[in-house]
């Protein structure tokens, strides 16, 4: 499999970057957002369709046993390896022009996460992982944050309209009770490779999906962060709460209201 895993890997990385640059040509300009709303503040742009129909096509050329799995429901496709895509997560930022976005890639076998790459182009950043071979931002190594207290800890909480407000405040004001600096910055994807590039101590989210995770699973286990049983049940597929946070702060954040608590490595 190593073999196999490294010609996936070095296929993914090139062709997130493809994929990365036809997001940055179909950008709209800052102003009123140019997409279409799905639900409450759920956006679709013209770029999300195109990046995965780019990214499915190619994979399915390069492995046609792979299975695939998008966000934006294109045809789905079974088999023991499963790629599993966010074209374009932070949408809401993409379409009002701000660059915190990004292109998640991710593979997995049945429930275990292999690699994953992330692709930032507005940032200038690509997140790259695979199990067993370390995580990387641009090349250098990444380690999760050796934050103990939670006093100084920046914690970002992700907001998802599958669940109801107050038990997004409720989750924002556990972390506030503890002396954390709460923030939320629109994209569940770079919150969770933040802290795996301990640029952030936690992220929480009540619902987050698997094509939003996938990628960012790998860099988070090989950068040593505490994580929730995202995997657990059926959250390979449907979605499960999630916190991923730097290891010594997994006992004092324990469990937020909804959210599982996060178990070291």
């Amino acid at each position: 499999m190593s073999a196999a895993l490294d010609t996936r890997f070095d296929t993914a990385c090139r062709l997130a970057t493809e994929a990365a640059a036809i997001a940055l040509r179909l950008r709209p300009p800052p102003g009123a957002a140019q997409a279409t709303l799905k639900g409450p503040q759920d956006w679709l742009t013209e770029a999300d369709g195109a990046v995965e129909r780019f990214l499915s096509d190619a994979l399915a050329a390069a492995f046609p046993a792979d299975g695939f799995h998008g966000e934006e429901g294109g045809p789905a496709r079974p088999g023991r390896l499963r790629w599993v895509v966010d074209p374009i997560d932070g949408t809401a930022n993409f379409a009002r022009g701000r660059d915190r976005f990004c292109i998640s890639l991710g593979l997995m076998e049945d429930r275990t996460p292999l690699l994953g790459v992330i692709v930032a182009p507005a940032l200038g950043e690509t997140f790259t992982a695979r199990q067993g071979g370390g995580a990387f931002l641009n090349g250098t190594p990444l380690r999760a944050a050796t934050t103990r207290d939670p006093a100084q800890a920046i914690v970002e909480v992700g907001w998802s309209r599958r669940r109801p407000n107050d038990a997004f405040l409720a989750v924002t004001r556990h972390f506030l009770d503890l002396g954390c600096a709460v923030r939320h910055g629109g994209s569940g994807t770079l919150g969770l490779a933040d802290v795996a590039a301990g640029r952030s101590d936690a992220y929480a989210e009540l619902h987050i999906n698997i094509w939003d995770s996938a990628a960012a699973l790998v860099l988070l286990a090989e950068a040593g962060a505490a994580l929730s049983g995202f995997l657990d049940g059926d959250g390979a597929w449907t979605g499960n709460p999630m916190l991923a946070c730097a290891p010594a702060l997994a006992g004092p954040f324990g469990a937020p209201p909804g959210i599982p608590a996060a178990r070291s490595a």
